[in-house]
C-alpha cells in the first residue's frame, strides 16, 4: 500500500508531549500529494528546480520571521524535505503567532495570482 492511500498510518507524535517547548526537532515538510516539485534525482543526486530553491531560501529565512528558533541541517528531496530546528527557551513560537509564515516569494505569487483574476 501507498504512503498516499494509507489513511490509517500510525502517529509518531509522543501522547501529551508538548511540542511548543524548548528542545530540538527533527521535521519532515511534504508536498501536497507527493508531487515532485522541488528537483528531480539524477545519477544519485538532487537536482533542484527553481521551486527547490525557494525551498532553501525559505528554510534560510526562517529565523528572521522567528528568532527564537535556530536552524541546524536540513535536506530538500524532490517531494519533501528534512531538517531539524530548535526552538529557544522563551520563545515566541507556535500558534501564538499573528500569521503563518508565508515565504516572500510564495506571498509575491498570490498577489499575482490575485490581480490576474
Amino acid at each position: 500500500m501507498s504512503m498516499k492511500n494509507n489513511k490509517h498510518r500510525q502517529s509518531t507524535r509522543l501522547r501529551g508531549y508538548d511540542y511548543s517547548q524548548p528542545g530540538s526537532y527533527f521535521i519532515t515538510i511534504c508536498v501536497k500529494d507527493r508531487e515532485c516539485l522541488f528537483g528531480e534525482i539524477h545519477n544519485g543526486k538532487i537536482i533542484l528546480n527553481e521551486i527547490g530553491k525557494i525551498a532553501i531560501s525559505s528554510w534560510n529565512n526562517l529565523k528572521s520571521y522567528f528568532p527564537k528558533v535556530n536552524l541546524d541541517t536540513f535536506v530538500v528531496m524532490p517531494n519533501h524535505m528534512h531538517g531539524i530546528v530548535e526552538l529557544v527557551a522563551d520563545g515566541n513560537v507556535g500558534a501564538r503567532l499573528p500569521r503563518p509564515y508565508i515565504a516572500p516569494e510564495q506571498e509575491y505569487r498570490t498577489k499575482l495570482d490575485w490581480v490576474r483574476s
